[in-house]
């Protein structure tokens, strides 16, 4: 299903750990009453993964049972999911990919707040340096549909949450005007 038969857009949050993906996408929710879709979370819920990996203490998703299980969900519209990585999604689904950054000065004061082994934090803080979940996004993504947004501080957070609502209200006004043109 396109974004054509849907009545709201499905948006993307992904970036590198600590970027604050979580945190924006459950303020954009709270305000517009959108499905909020934490990928780490429903992986453990649903024990949708493969194995544990001891070295970055994290589980193995198990990508087809999960991405079925979402599929009749996105397929609806007005979900906002947030995730580390964004190469397995059906490029289908999203109407728009966030891609959340932060500077490492602020990036290493959250990884150390998580207590995150020494293996995992050094590979989160060199995976932002090297843009790897940017890069991942603008590989499985019309450029067109991705934005990248700065979120070091509170004031970038309200302002980023802002923009995606902006986003938002740009889709649904540009498909009711669609709607519209069909009409006639």
């Amino acid at each position: 299903m396109t974004s054509n038969t849907r009545k709201l857009p499905n948006i993307l949050i992904t970036g590198t750990p600590c970027t604050g993906k979580t945190t924006t996408a459950k303020q954009v929710c709270s305000e517009l009453e959108y499905n909020h879709i934490n990928i780490s979370e429903l992986v453990k819920e649903k024990e949708f993964y493969t194995e544990y990996d001891e070295e970055y203490d994290t589980f193995v998703i198990d990508e087809d049972p999960l991405l079925d299980s979402l599929e009749d969900q996105m397929a609806k519209g007005g979900n906002i999911v947030d995730y580390h990585g964004c190469d397995f999604f059906p490029e289908r689904w999203f109407d728009y990919v966030i891609v959340l950054r932060a500077d490492n000065q602020f990036l290493y004061k959250r990884l150390e707040k998580r207590n995150y082994n020494e293996k995992k934090f050094k590979d989160n803080l060199e995976a932002e340096i090297m843009q790897v979940i940017l890069d991942e996004a603008y590989d499985s993504y019309k450029e067109e549909i991705i934005t990248v947004l700065q979120s070091d501080t509170i004031e970038q957070l309200e302002e980023n949450v802002e923009k995606i609502i902006l986003l938002i209200k740009q889709w649904n006004k540009k498909e009711n005007e669609k709607e519209q043109d069909e009409e006639f």
